[in-house]
């Protein structure tokens, strides 16, 4: 299918899905449960960590990179930062899941890697702040130094006990600037869709379409001008922006490969197989002695039957795949065609041999 069929109506894949009923759905759901779980359980250390007063470091009264004014306003505020890196990106996850490739499980490994990418990161951009310390650049306007307040004669630093304002959230937080944690957040979530979005598009085919290009870079443009505006409300250092978009950059990359196959894959519109593989009649998989037949999706009640290991063709693998999913990497047809084209090569041999014995004996 060429790429504006592909924009317009969706993989020409979706036809060739075997049906799945609610009770296997429950059942996937349920193998998939740790990994909620876990994500879950970082929601709360996120709770947890946000509310925390970390670690405060000394500063100078005279260092003007943190003698800007605090901004009562923000660009971007924490509520709408996380809208705008989770929650249209599980909105727009939902809509091509459904309504584009119509498959139950593309939109629940994408929910999933898309929540986990940006529970993870979270999570490593707090440790980080609790444990540095650094001071935001609206510090002093934070602290409000006491009059007279001056730094020590021994180190010419400053520290907290200078300050009117000793307690509380908000000077709490003046010393949680690195690394940015709206900067990451927005990273690892339309990092997340960029990513998802690519794959879906099959952006490195070769065809050299730009608007897939376009397409692609248009989350991470949105992720930037998130991190940007923590600058201009004089929130973060640039240096904080820069490493809290790196780490939210490579965790949703990490994160997107545990559930989607590489963009270089032709497969790479498609989300892995599940867990827990489809049941033949006597509730065993598909061994290495066969595959089951194309038709036994179809057979109405009638016992499936095995065909000999055959190397399949890309698109027969995808028939073969729950709901429209990509092959695991380590088994299944993959290693079934490999052992019958390694199956040939040893033949092919044997034959080549048997002529020159033949040859010779005349």
């Amino acid at each position: 299918m060429d790429t504006w069929n592909r924009l317009i109506h969706g993989p020409d894949d979706r036809r060739k899905r075997p049906p799945v009923d609610n009770k296997r759905r429950l059942k996937l759901l349920i193998s998939y449960a740790p990994d909620w779980a876990f994500t879950l359980i970082l929601l709360g250390v996120i709770g947890f960590l946000t509310e925390k007063a970390g670690f405060k470091r000394e500063f100078s009264l005279t260092d003007t990179s943190i003698q800007h004014t605090f901004a009562t306003k923000e660009r971007i505020s924490f509520g709408l930062d996380i809208g705008l890196s989770a929650g249209v990106p599980a909105a727009i996850i939902l809509i091509v899941g459904l309504l584009w490739r119509r498959s139950f499980w593309d939109v629940h490994n994408g929910w999933l890697g898309l929540f986990l990418s940006c529970s993870v990161t979270t999570v490593i951009t707090q440790v980080i702040k609790c444990t540095v310390g650094r001071p935001r650049p609206d510090m002093i306007d934070r602290c409000q130094p006491i009059e007279g307040a001056a730094n020590r004669a021994v180190y010419g630093l400053a520290t907290i006990a200078v300050c009117q304002n000793q307690t509380g959230h908000t000077i709490d937080d003046g010393f949680k600037s690195f690394p940015s944690g709206h900067s990451s957040l927005a990273f690892a979530g339309l990092g997340f869709l960029s990513l998802y979005l690519a794959g879906k598009l099959h952006l490195f085919d070769r065809r050299g379409v730009a608007l897939k290009a376009w397409i692609f870079i248009a989350p991470y443009t949105g992720a930037a001008l998130i991190a940007i505006s923590r600058t201009m409300d004089y929130r973060h250092h640039a240096t904080d922006v820069l490493i809290g978009s790196l780490i939210g950059f490579f965790i949703s990359i990490l994160v997107y490969h545990l559930y989607y196959p590489s963009l270089t894959s032709h497969n790479c519109h498609l989300p892995f197989s599940p867990r827990i593989p489809r049941a033949t009649d006597d509730d065993t998989t598909p061994h290495a002695g066969g595959r089951i037949s194309d038709d036994s999706n179809s057979s109405g009640g009638v016992p499936p039957y095995r065909t000999p290991a055959v190397p399949l063709r890309p698109q027969e693998e995808e028939y073969l795949e729950e709901e429209g999913t990509a092959p695991r990497p380590a088994g299944g047809a993959r290693a079934l065609a490999g052992g019958a084209s390694a199956y040939g090569r040893i033949g092919s041999r044997d034959s080549q041999e048997a002529g020159r014995k033949g040859a010779n004996m005349v």
